[in-house]
């Protein structure tokens, strides 16, 4: 007779409850351990010391309160470019474009500060986050539309878009929308009204974070517990399967790049009203790009995309302490992205390869 160990039962039943969150972390984490020990060689190679440079960038992006606020501020962009990403993943489409959307969103909320400076703050600053939301939905909202009418594809057009977007907005900053002093492609400083206070005292943190994680939770909740987030999944895993089930496939495809859109639009917003206080032609570093390697690395999770987000931040801010202190370029953390992605892009082809070792 088998004796049965009582805490085998709840040791195995706690493995379940968590197995699902496992396997969603398990592949994101080994690839980014796997990136900073491939980082750690070309450390090697360069001549440095991999343990100082890494303890320079950890210094650099969580050393002080500085610091963490810094890279809290780096994250806000990066969450909602990560969750325009994500969105459209899950809804089956393909925006690589968040960064033209981004441009778009940013330029259009500066518009409405500039044109409504009386305005108290309570009143401006919902509208210009609504005309940020509604600016980079139509620009996404285009992409759209050309897939669904035309069957062009959004890899192509988003991209395409995103030029347009950069350019548009590059023309405008230096013609209708220049400051009046006419030197610098940015619009005027914006009213105080236009600009989210400070999180933490004699830092550049704003309240824009809170406003951030309250936007994580809320996409969190439409994904997994609404009706529109069940469909929008059923229709990017399986599209013929949601229209054979009588789900309007093209709505749904719709709403996700209007959705996604608008997230980019209110990254734009975040570094317009919290970090510029103006719209300037280098708006973003390439938030928009960075944001698919944070959707990616995050699983197009809304939760794994603030966590991720928080570790490129952490990564871009500590970048320059590390090249300070310990020599290396600070290009490295860019070759960290790159190989972030190429390891999850590669861990089907890891398992293949360990599965072959252990049948020889």
């Amino acid at each position: 007779m088998t004796v049965l160990d009582p805490t085998t039962k709840n040791t195995s039943g706690a493995y379940a409850a968590f197995r699902p969150l496992l396997q969603g972390i398990l592949p994101s984490a080994t690839a980014f351990l796997l990136a900073l020990a491939a980082g750690a060689v070309l450390i090697v190679l360069w001549g440095g010391n991999p343990v100082t440079a890494y303890a320079a960038l950890a210094d650099g992006a969580f050393g002080s309160w500085n610091s963490i606020a810094e890279t809290l501020l780096r994250s806000i962009p990066l969450t909602f470019t990560g969750l325009a990403v994500a969105i459209a993943f899950r809804g089956g489409a393909f925006n690589v474009g968040a960064e033209g959307q981004l441009y778009i969103g940013g330029t259009a909320a500066a518009v409405v500060a500039l044109w409504l400076p009386a305005l108290p703050s309570y009143f401006l600053l919902p509208l210009m986050i609504a005309a940020a939301m509604v600016a980079g939905a139509l620009w996404a909202g285009l992409a759209g539309m050309l897939k669904l009418r035309f069957g062009a594809s959004e890899l192509i057009t988003t991209i395409m878009l995103t030029y347009v977007a950069i350019y548009l907005v590059s023309y405008l900053l230096r013609g209708p929308l220049q400051e009046a002093a006419g030197y610098l492609p940015q619009t005027d400083r914006l009213p105080s009204g236009a600009r989210f206070a400070s999180l933490i005292t004699s830092t550049r943190l704003h309240m824009g974070f809170l406003v951030t994680l309250a936007t994580v939770a809320l996409t969190q909740f439409l994904l997994w517990r609404t009706v529109w987030g069940y469909r929008l999944r059923v229709t990017g895993i399986n599209a013929r399967a949601a229209m054979a089930a009588g789900m309007a496939v093209g709505g749904l495809s719709m709403s996700a790049f209007l959705t996604s859109g608008a997230f980019a639009g209110v990254a734009g917003f975040m570094e317009v009203v919290g970090v510029q206080h103006r719209m300037i032609e280098n708006l973003s570093p390439g938030f928009g790009y960075t944001g698919i390697i944070v959707a990616l690395l995050g699983q197009t999770s809304p939760l794994g995309v603030l966590i991720a987000a928080l570790l490129f931040a952490g990564l871009q801010v500590g970048a320059t302490t590390m090249e300070a202190a310990a020599g290396v370029p600070a290009t490295l953390t860019v070759i960290v992205q790159a190989l972030v992605v190429l390891f999850l892009i590669g861990r089907t082809a890891i398992g293949q390869i360990a599965r072959a070792l252990r049948r020889s």
